[in-house]
């Protein structure tokens, strides 16, 4: 027979495998949401997420849009960055070329990983990218300069869309955050610090 003991042993252990299992789920729900939501905004153009285009566009329209570049850094990143250009014009679903420049002024390489989004956000969904510089990491030995090309096209279908038809102008901009070096690179620093040449 059951002690009143026992009873409470038993729905003191139940009670906190079931915050065990809360805290398992909210975990859980909390790691896939970033990625979900950034493919949520990916898909939709919600939040002035971009699209990405695997060629370019066959429709070009005689209707232009100006194009704003736009470039800055997190807190702690050590490089300089900006767009080469403040803006430009181009015709609605005609391919455009724009670069940023990134300088890394320390005596240490640094990798850094953009992220970026377009205003006004309604337009986001049309303002594709071919080739973007962001879609990868990029890592600066010391005292590197570098001009990163961006390829894109504003999507002709912006002209039909409720919202997005009234937008004369799209500012694409980019922010640089400080990532961990790929292992090669991390290993040849560490080499470089410690004075041993790699074979």
């Amino acid at each position: 027979m059951a002690t009143e003991g026992d009873t409470k042993r038993r729905n003191t252990r139940k009670t906190v495998l079931q915050l065990v299992g809360v805290v398992v789920t909210m975990g859980a729900l909390a790691w896939a949401s970033v990625p979900f939501y950034d493919w949520f905004c990916r898909v939709t153009g919600f939040g002035g997420a971009t699209g990405v285009a695997e060629a370019e566009s066959d429709v070009i329209l005689d209707k232009t849009i100006k194009v704003r570049f736009d470039g800055s850094l997190e807190r702690d990143m050590a490089w300089s960055f900006k767009p080469m250009q403040r803006e430009m014009e181009v015709r609605i679903g005609e391919t455009g070329l724009a670069f940023y420049e990134a300088y890394n002024p320390t005596d240490r390489p640094i990798a850094g990983q953009a992220s970026y989004n377009v205003t006004p956000y309604e337009a986001g969904g049309f303002f594709e990218k071919i080739e973007c510089f962001c879609f990868v990491e990029q890592v600066l030995q010391p005292g590197e300069r570098v001009e990163m090309p961006v390829t894109f096209f504003v999507d002709p279908e912006i002209v039909d869309d409720r919202d997005a038809k009234y937008t004369h102008t799209i500012t694409l901009s980019y922010t640089f955050y400080e990532i961990d070096l790929p292992e090669q690179q991390a290993a040849l620093a560490n080499d470089a610090e410690t004075g041993r040449t790699v074979n």
